[in-house]
């Protein structure tokens, strides 16, 4: 398994999740004749301390994305899909990933905490997503989450503008929920707008469609560490060391509640098309 999800990112200068995904949530192509290996090599060349790949056919993905990504990179990957199963956390540890996204939105919150269990059991960084402070309570081993707010509606098919309020209103909850990490994601359309929400306190960021949009990767890059330069003080910037224990690895959960052998979840709001995870 590739270095600690968790750890990559706290002990990053430019901590942003690159994403590679097939199109957006209006079925914009974003490839644009690009392969998925080839985006997250190159993402791994201009730093990224993580990268993640959206499986989900919503968006286009697939299980062979996630093979050709995993063959081409050495940091750790994040499973984006809709994820309900146990086994599909399972068959995303035989792929290579490090972390596995889970969606507070579309799931029971007995559920969610016991998939959060499941990753943990695995040496997988739970990657919870929420979008109410709620949400974000109660979460096994805090300290081993990352816990991220997205500023689209999941419900909607984050077929919105986005809400970047949203992640500035939720960041103490985030906080006091016990993460280490708190990542803002999703709908972070410039440079700027990024730097500025590490400024405030997000110790993440995880960004797709800006990136994968930008004429060039690097001028962007270029142009975020300016701004985050300038927000910071790179000079007069402290580093306060973290040492990141490797997630603790917990006795496999009992089956979920009210699930049955196969272990499947119903979510809590319908949720379309999914599942791009490997077999």
């Amino acid at each position: 398994m590739t270095q600690s999800f968790l750890s990559a990112l706290l002990g990053a200068e430019r901590p942003v999740i690159m994403e590679v995904k097939s199109r957006d949530a209006h079925g914009a192509d974003l490839l644009r004749g690009r392969l998925p290996g080839d985006l997250a090599a190159a993402y791994q060349q201009a730093g990224a301390p993580c990268v993640s790949v959206v499986t989900g056919r919503w968006f286009g993905g697939s299980a062979a994305m996630l093979h050709e990504v995993t063959a081409r990179v050495d940091v750790p990957v994040l499973l984006k899909d809709f994820v309900t199963r146990r086994e599909q956390i399972t068959a995303a540890a035989h792929a290579g990933v490090s972390a596995v996204l889970l969606t507070a939105a579309l799931l029971p919150r007995e559920a969610l905490h016991d998939l959060a269990r499941q990753c943990q059991a695995h040496g997988l960084t739970p990657f919870v997503e929420i979008t109410t402070a709620e949400e974000a309570t109660g979460l096994p081993n805090p300290r081993d989450c990352v816990v991220a707010v997205n500023n689209k509606d999941i419900t909607a098919r984050e077929r919105d503008a986005g809400d970047l309020d949203r992640s500035r209103a939720l960041l103490p909850a985030v906080r006091a929920a016990g993460t280490l990490c708190p990542v803002s994601a999703s709908a972070v359309s410039s440079p700027a707008t990024a730097a500025g929400l590490l400024a405030e306190g997000y110790r993440g960021l995880l960004i797709g469609t800006s990136l994968l949009r930008a004429p060039s990767l690097d001028a962007w890059l270029a142009e975020f560490d300016t701004h985050h330069t300038a927000s910071t003080g790179k000079t007069e910037r402290v580093v306060v060391p973290l040492t990141v224990e490797a997630p603790q690895v917990v006795p496999h959960p009992a089956p979920l509640p009210g699930t049955a052998a196969g272990g499947t979840v119903t979510p809590a709001t319908p949720a379309g098309e999914a599942e791009g995870v490997p077999a």
